[in-house]
C-alpha cells in the first residue's frame, strides 16, 4: 500500500546553477529537495530554494509548475512584459509552454508541484 510523504523527511538535496546562455542576472545557487517523485516523472513535489539572481526560462509544452512561496520573494515575468509577485503565503501556477523570466529578489524557499502531461503524438 503507498505511504504518505511527510516533506519533514530528510532529503538530500541536488545544487545546481542557472544555465550560463539564460542567466540575467548573478550567478545563484540553487537546490531542490525533491520528496515526492512518480516513476514515470510524471509528478514531483518537493522544496527548492535559491540565492539571488535572474534567468530566462521557457516551461515545455507539457509541463506545469504549482508552487507556494514560503520564504522570499519571487517576480515572473512573461513575454507581453506582465511582472507577476509571489511572496511569502501565496502561491502561483507556471502554465506549460510560459516563456520569460525568473527573477529571485530576495532569497527564496518554496514548495514545488511538478505535472508533466503525456506528449501527444506527432501525425504526420
Amino acid at each position: 500500500m503507498p505511504a504518505i510523504t511527510h516533506f519533514s523527511q530528510a532529503v538530500t538535496p541536488v545544487a545546481d546553477q542557472p544555465r550560463p546562455d539564460r542567466l540575467l542576472a548573478g550567478n545563484p545557487q540553487r537546490h531542490t529537495w525533491t520528496h515526492y517523485e512518480t516513476a514515470d516523472e510524471a509528478l514531483s513535489c518537493g522544496i527548492w530554494a535559491c540565492e539571488t539572481g535572474a534567468w530566462r526560462i521557457q516551461f515545455a509544452d507539457n509541463k506545469h509548475e504549482f508552487f507556494c512561496v514560503i520564504e522570499g520573494l519571487v517576480r515572473l515575468h512573461d513575454e507581453a512584459g506582465t511582472v507577476v509577485e509571489v511572496k511569502p503565503g501565496e502561491a502561483a501556477v507556471i502554465p506549460a509552454g510560459f516563456t520569460g523570466v525568473f527573477e529571485v529578489v530576495q532569497p527564496v524557499r518554496k514548495y514545488f508541484v511538478v505535472g508533466q502531461t503525456p506528449v501527444a503524438p506527432s501525425h504526420g
